[in-house]
């Protein structure tokens, strides 16, 4: 489909095209679907999860404190959601909350949930065949030399802007396996020199993601013994994003917060390639219900869920080809072309999305250091940019009864030259208002 016909067929491409920032309103969503996973996927993750704490406990100490198991909090924002207000110059009604997955250990991102997840999988079953490992036993049995030297005869490959390699590279390293990680030229140079400070090989590429994956891919075929992590493809990366629903489910408990018809909950999720916000998206529909509603958020210059679900052509359509350059500060959403399974998965779950410019999200960083004293990395900040369309669209959204909840999906580990540099580049785009 040509450019001319997309613009005819879905008016809102021209938007795109220009890089003005837009409220997409998915027509589908909440129609019935015929969906590839099912509340037992995510409750086979949740138990998997369960039997690697104990390993996960011993091999990384920072996760002692919660027993192995990896997780973030959910932060009230009363000074931010005041000072979100005065910003924005709109009044949010209900409560505002920070899902602080940018705080989430070995990783300090969203990519713990899914990479991490894929890589214990693997190790799961490299055991499972070459041992007498057996579902019950104490996995912490896995951090002995005897299974780091049979992991050390396999590998794993990932192609990724930065978080994802974190996750899957530190963790893999850890158990062994011969690591090896993909970069596209968005990716921060700090990402590149903590993975090789924890023994894994990085191969730098100056193209786009889309391009390093495809290498990566193919590389990775080449060897049985290697596993390919695919953050445009995999169900486990998928699967194990979905299981934050369950420990949402609890923590929204705790915090007494009701979610029903009269209480609805908007969670805000940046998107890159689409998985980790569609396996979040997932979980929470399966675990919580209809009445907790997802909204993507995307830089304008690379909106490639958007666009994918938008014109329904998925993975089959790249920002590139409507024009876009593909460059943005929130590197870890520089993903031109969506994953295969977001658009189709989402299809039915997700209510919409939102494009936002570069500048606000800084501007989002400087805020929420002010207010609550949490950094974010830009890409992380991107939640808070969808609240004001989504309210100005959705009327009903915006009550005393409702609850909003930013996903913070990175942040912790930047180095302290970012966070200062970032800051400051927030606080003089606020002072220029």
């Amino acid at each position: 489909m040509d450019e001319m016909s997309l613009v005819t067929e879905y008016p809102q491409v021209k938007d795109l095209m220009a890089e003005r920032p837009i409220f997409w309103r998915n027509p589908d969503y909440g129609q019935q679907a015929a969906l590839p996973f099912s509340k037992a996927d995510i409750f086979d993750a949740v138990a998997r999860w369960e039997r690697f704490a104990p390993y996960l406990a011993k091999t990384f100490p920072e996760t002692a404190s919660m027993h192995g198991i990896i997780e973030s909090p959910l932060i009230r924002l009363d000074r931010m959601q005041a000072e979100w207000n005065r910003g924005y110059h709109q009044r949010l009604a209900g409560q505002l909350f920070l899902k602080a997955d940018s705080q989430l250990p070995i990783s300090g991102s969203i990519k713990s949930r899914g990479g991490i997840y894929e890589v214990l999988k693997f190790a799961e079953q490299v055991a499972m065949a070459h041992t007498d490992l057996t579902y019950m036993d104490d996995y912490s049995v896995l951090a002995t030399d005897r299974y780091h030297q049979l992991f050390s005869n396999y590998g794993v490959v990932v192609a990724s802007t930065g978080n994802l390699a974190l996750s899957v590279g530190i963790v893999a390293a850890t158990f062994g396996f011969h690591t090896t990680v993909y970069m596209s030229h968005d990716a921060r140079q700090w990402k590149k020199d903590k993975l090789r400070a924890n023994g894994v090989q990085v191969k730098e590429f100056n193209t786009d993601f889309s391009h390093v994956i495809q290498r990566a891919r193919q590389d990775a075929a080449a060897d049985p013994r290697i596993h390919f992590v695919d953050d445009e493809g995999s169900t486990d990366l998928f699967l194990g994003y979905a299981v934050a629903a369950v420990r949402l489910q609890k923590q929204l408990k705790d915090q007494h917060i009701k979610v029903d018809r009269q209480h609805p909950v908007l969670v805000y999720l940046p998107a890159g390639v689409g998985g980790s916000p569609s396996g979040v998206t997932f979980g929470l529909k399966e675990i919580i219900g209809p009445y907790i509603h997802a909204v993507f958020c995307e830089p304008t210059h690379v909106p490639s869920v958007t666009l994918g679900m938008m014109t329904k052509l998925n993975n089959n359509i790249s920002v590139y080809d409507i024009g876009l350059d593909g460059l943005t500060a929130a590197d870890g959403l520089a993903v031109g072309r969506p994953s295969r399974l977001a658009g189709k998965v989402m299809r039915t779950l997700l209510f919409g999305s939102v494009t936002f410019q570069d500048a606000e999200i800084y501007q989002n960083v400087a805020r929420l250091a002010d207010t609550q004293h949490i950094t974010v990395e830009p890409s992380a900040a991107a939640g808070f940019t969808a609240i004001a369309p989504v309210i100005r669209n959705v009327p009903a959204f915006n009550t005393e009864k409702a609850t909003h909840i930013v996903w913070a999906t990175g942040g912790q580990m930047m180095p302290e030259s970012e966070r200062v540099a970032n800051y400051r580049r927030g606080e003089s785009l606020l002072e220029k208002e």
